[in-house]
């Protein structure tokens, strides 16, 4: 396991557009990320800030069910 990369919102969300999540809105400093998949709908809330907190990236990446590698250092 590597360790986890310095993003901001902006690049996080490029990552999540990346595997098939759209920017369905946004308010204020938070965009929210959807994936819609044949059972259900992933909703991601990511504030838009110069940087993640190491916890809010976590969450994300909980919230996403994708791979923490795709976030992490190569």
């Amino acid at each position: 396991m590597g360790k986890l990369r310095d993003l901001s919102g902006s690049e996080a969300c490029k990552i999540l557009e990346g595997r098939g999540f759209v920017a369905v809105r946004q308010r204020g400093s938070h965009r929210v990320m959807q994936l819609q998949t044949e059972r259900t709908t992933i909703t991601v809330p990511v504030p838009i800030h110069d940087s993640l907190r190491r916890g809010t990236l976590q969450s994300i990446i909980r919230q996403s069910g994708l791979d923490k590698s795709l976030f992490e250092y190569e």
